[in-house]
């Protein structure tokens, strides 16, 4: 009797073990990288944010999620005891055509669970329906690649790994397409780590600079990537979240209420201009597109600008400016004024190359020791000041002060 009894508690105990284990195994898993070298790792909002738990293979629990739901982004905070090897956002525009390469842990339950890399080119400059966050490209995706990195020839960040063309969405229009893929351009990761605070790298390559063998990029960039494991959610809810995000095409929410705010310039990406409209016109254009998160209206010359992301507020007497309630949490309304076709001679203390009017504005209103900004949009250049003397009127120069 012992001995029956003894064999019964073994199989009892071990199925609890099992089941054990089984409860404690990830649902789903994706890729994320390294964007600071203090722990900060970027990957897909759809990746971790019906998790009860994140882990990144190799560096335990992250922590801190923050997500941006709308451009399927998220950034999670891992501990480190050493400095990790954050990648460089590239500030170069994207080129049709270009060659690019794909890191990522796709299949990993399936295949081998080490890191892969996956060569193509850029398709197009925009994702379905002209939507301008997106690029397509050709490298293949696999579940568990959503979230990985798209670098150029040099090693530069250039997208984010989101989605494929599904074959739900092949069978709706009787077409089966072969490789058409989606990532995020860097420039949205860019603008929701900035939004959050969190300052990245950016970077350009060196001129006569010779381009990467594939073996030499993946030994360059594979260190900076790692496998991001979700668990807690259910088994059901991780199959609809793959047909619905992982493996479908680009999702735009739906518009919310804009909120007025006379006298501000709205800070954030461009992707449509109106010109000769009023204010009220401008303000349904952008009521009436789901990409349209705000908009600046600039009554002296009766141009609407459309953005699909904002950032911050800035003060402009010529302005109007709206904006998504939902954005309303995220939006920082700061105490710069921004004046077209001004400059202050004089007090400039750094110069920056090769950049836009939203990387001035951040850098200027993280720097105590800035006063001021003149953005030159002719030649890209940014330029701080640490002295306020007396405006002039200069073409072409959008100036912010403090």
């Amino acid at each position: 009797m012992n001995t029956i009894l003894h064999f019964v508690m073994a199989k009892i105990v071990a199925l609890a073990m099992s089941t054990a284990a089984l409860a404690d195994s990830p649902v789903s898993s994706g890729t994320g990288f390294a964007v600071t070298s203090d722990g900060w790792l970027m990957t897909n909002a759809h990746v971790v944010e019906k998790c009860s738990r994140i882990e990144v293979k190799g560096r335990g629990a992250a922590s801190d999620p923050r997500i941006d739901a709308t451009n399927d982004l998220a950034l999670i905070k891992v501990s480190v005891s050493t400095p990790l090897d954050p990648l460089i956002f590239r500030r170069a525009p994207t080129r049709l055509g270009e060659d690019i390469v794909a890191i990522g842990y796709p299949l990993a339950d399936l295949l081998s669970d080490s890191v892969k890399i996956t060569t193509g080119n850029v398709n197009a400059l925009a994702g379905l329906k002209n939507d301008t966050r997106y690029i397509q490209i050709s490298t293949p995706i696999q579940p568990g690649n959503s979230g990985g990195p798209v670098v150029d020839r040099d090693g530069f960040l250039l997208g984010v790994t989101s989605a494929t063309f599904s074959k739900q969405a092949a069978d709706e229009i009787g077409i089966t397409a072969q490789n058409v893929n989606f990532a995020i351009r860097a420039s949205v990761g860019d603008l929701f780590m900035q939004s959050q605070g969190i300052q990245n790298l950016s970077g350009d390559k060196v001129a006569g600079q010779s381009e990467l063998s594939t073996a030499d990029l993946a030994e360059k960039i594979t260190p900076s990537v790692v496998q991001v494991l979700c668990y807690g959610a259910s088994p059901q809810q991780t199959a609809v979240q793959s047909q619905e995000t992982a493996a479908s095409l680009p999702r735009i929410a739906a518009t919310e209420p804009l909120i007025d705010a006379s006298g501000y310039d709205a800070i954030g990406f461009d992707y449509a201009t109106l010109k000769n409209v009023g204010y009220r016109d401008c303000r349904a254009a952008c009521e009436t597109d789901r990409q349209c998160k705000a908009v600046t209206y600039n009554a002296k010359h009766r141009f609407c600008f459309l953005k699909d992301n904002v950032v911050a507020l800035i003060r402009n007497g010529d302005a109007l400016a709206a904006y998504s309630s939902a954005k309303a949490t995220d939006v920082i309304v700061s105490d710069f004024t921004s004046y077209s076709g001004m400059d202050i001679p004089g007090g400039d203390y750094k110069r920056i190359r090769q950049t836009n009017y939203l990387e001035c504005f951040v850098s200027c209103i993280g720097d105590n020791a800035c006063k001021a900004f003149a953005y030159v949009s002719k030649t890209k250049e940014c330029w701080l000041k640490n002295m306020l003397g007396r405006p002039k009127a200069v073409k072409g120069i959008e100036l912010g002060v403090k």
